[in-house]
């Protein structure tokens, strides 16, 4: 029987090793898998290369794990804001690389990985400093059609950490809104994903047609309380 709901965090994390590239869902802090992160924190591992849409907020998820010391790169599309003082201060101490990526081009370098697409043409960065690899080095190019290209690559990842809203024990997933963004294409280009979810529901109560991560693209599901707010401010889990 196919059962992949984990029975911890720590359960589902505990491929990850050390020099992993792992990606992680979320715009901004939306769909961000906070308690997969806090997870990833507590099993230390370390080396890691992160794939995000941004380099963290404030002081909790992706910037706390910045400041834990498990990071040797991240590639993002969008670095700095008002509250990146953690990876700001890393990376200005030369603590940390990042590959500046085109929120394009990133989205499409993961789902080319997933679709086996070995690499793409594409306009965004031609003439910047954008159409260079991190080591300085200029990437390809070509003129088709009277249009100039920059060929890029697909972004593989060793585990994708993402969140959905509801899901069943084969995996399968469907996400709430905005919160959607970079989960289902993280999902197809990892080796190992691992899901949140707030839902578990019994096989054939999602529908097929709303199912936007089939279950072959995940390997472990793990069911977070949501958290609401009661009147006066106060929070509390509700299954």
């Amino acid at each position: 029987m196919i059962n992949k709901i984990a029975a911890s965090i720590a359960d589902a994390l505990a491929p990850v090793k050390d020099g992993d590239t792992v990606m992680i869902g979320g715009f901004g802090t939306a769909g961000i898998p906070i308690e997969l992160i806090d997870g990833l924190i507590a099993r230390g591992a370390k080396d890691l290369t992160i794939v995000n849409n941004n380099a963290g907020n404030g002081d909790t998820g992706l910037a706390a794990l910045l400041k834990a010391g498990s990071v040797r790169k991240i590639i993002c599309s969008f670095p700095r804001q008002a509250d990146s003082q953690v990876f700001d201060g890393l990376y200005r101490s030369g603590q940390i690389e990042l590959e500046l990526v085109p929120q394009g081009n990133l989205a499409e370098r993961i789902r080319a990985a997933g679709a086996g697409i070995g690499a793409f043409f594409t306009p965004s960065g031609y003439g910047t400093d954008l159409a260079k690899h991190p080591d300085g080095s200029l990437k390809e190019t070509r003129e088709i059609m009277g249009k100039h290209y920059v060929l890029e690559y697909p972004i593989y990842g060793d585990v994708a950490l993402i969140k959905a809203e509801r899901g069943d024990r084969w995996g399968n997933l469907v996400y709430r809104k905005a919160a959607r963004n970079f989960g289902p294409v993280m999902a197809t280009a990892a080796r190992y994903t691992v899901a949140t979810v707030h839902e578990v529901v019994a096989l054939g109560a999602l529908d097929p047609e709303h199912v936007v991560t089939p279950g072959i693209f995940v390997n472990q599901v793990v069911l977070i309380p949501r958290v609401a707010t009661q009147a006066g401010g106060i929070a509390k889990k509700v299954a």
